[in-house]
């Protein structure tokens, strides 16, 4: 019994996880950019960013709709976040679930890179991927 109710648990662990980690189609035409700041910009903290997405539209996180997504904001990382796999939390990954389209950050003063990318209602990046090109921007 104990081997049957260890199997059966391994199997629902298997499927859920199979069935978190599906990842979204993304509309062909998906375009996500900044409107601002600009690539190469100087600019003073805090600093306004405005996300762009073009081909899709934006829901919160946990609304499943289709040629949907929210933004995540990658800092000063250029790693992106592995395909099928839930975009990170912490400091060089901000989350929009919010459905939001621009923020404030306080950045300190020097050289920073920020990037783009879109994920699906749980967090998962579309497939194809739709991120913005890495932007450089300086904080005085």
């Amino acid at each position: 019994m104990q081997r049957i109710t260890h199997t059966l648990a391994g199997l629902l662990l298997a499927g859920s996880a199979s069935l978190a980690f599906a990842q979204t189609a993304a509309p062909e035409d998906a375009k996500v950019f900044f409107i601002s700041p600009s690539d190469g910009a100087t600019v003073s903290s805090p600093v306004t960013v405005q996300f762009g997405l073009e081909g899709m539209g934006v829901a919160p996180a946990g609304v499943e709709r289709e040629a949907t997504g929210h933004h995540h904001l990658l800092i000063d990382t250029d790693t992106l976040p592995p395909a099928g796999q839930p975009i990170p939390a912490d400091d060089n990954h901000v989350h929009f679930g919010g459905g939001q389209t621009q923020t404030s950050l306080d950045l300190p003063p020097g050289e920073h890179t920020l990037q783009l990318i879109v994920g699906d209602h749980h967090h998962i990046p579309l497939s194809p991927s739709v991120t913005s090109e890495q932007i450089t921007i300086t904080v005085e």
